[in-house]
């Protein structure tokens, strides 16, 4: 039988397991610090194409800052002020122009009950629709609720507002029993 004795004056210590866990530690912060350099790496280059965008937009709405100011210097002049006037009373006409008005009021005449008519329309134009307002009479009571049923079923004028409601003013030889006045956005559809 073999028995393993040390019979040498300090006994035999074994760094073994000392050196095998630095070596694994050493390797685990080498690719540690591989990993966090190329992450950081990854991160400068990403603030360095950042930065790079950041200031082509900045000279670009710099370039488009002056072009605005000169633009303002050149319609502020009193000459190109009367042109601007000019054309936007002409951009006006034609969009009066290219709206259907008679399909509005052929719309208006087929919405409209019997026993109501129109004393005053006042339309406008405002965003490729027309704002009309209108003033109207009736015969009877019951007409004033067929024209207010007519133009809330109507599928060409919506946004219907009433804003007055009263008897016609004593004198007044017409046969009206009520005057209304409401408003009423005309689509066209």
């Amino acid at each position: 039988m073999y028995v393993g004795l040390n019979l040498a004056t300090k006994p035999l210590v074994s760094y073994r397991r000392f050196f095998v866990g630095t070596a694994l530690l050493g390797v685990f912060a080498g690719l540690l610090f591989v990993y966090l350099g190329w992450h950081f790496y990854s991160l400068r280059k990403a603030d360095e194409d950042y930065r790079a965008r950041l200031d082509k937009i900045q000279i670009e709405m710099a370039r488009l800052e002056e072009q605005r100011n000169e633009l303002e210097r050149f319609y502020a002049r009193d000459e190109n002020h009367n042109l601007q006037d000019r054309a936007k009373f002409i951009g006006g006409v034609i969009e009066a122009r290219s709206f259907n008005w008679t399909k509005m009021f052929m719309d208006l005449e087929h919405t409209l009950p019997p026993g109501v008519h129109v004393l005053k329309i006042d339309p406008k134009l405002e965003n490729g629709s027309a704002a009309v307002r209108f003033i109207v009479g009736g015969s009877s009571p019951d007409a004033k609720v067929k024209l207010l049923r007519a133009f809330e079923d109507s599928r060409s004028f919506t946004h219907i507002e009433l804003t007055a409601e009263g008897l016609p003013k004593p004198g007044n030889t017409g046969t009206d029993v009520f005057l209304m006045e409401f408003s009423a956005i005309y689509t066209g559809i």
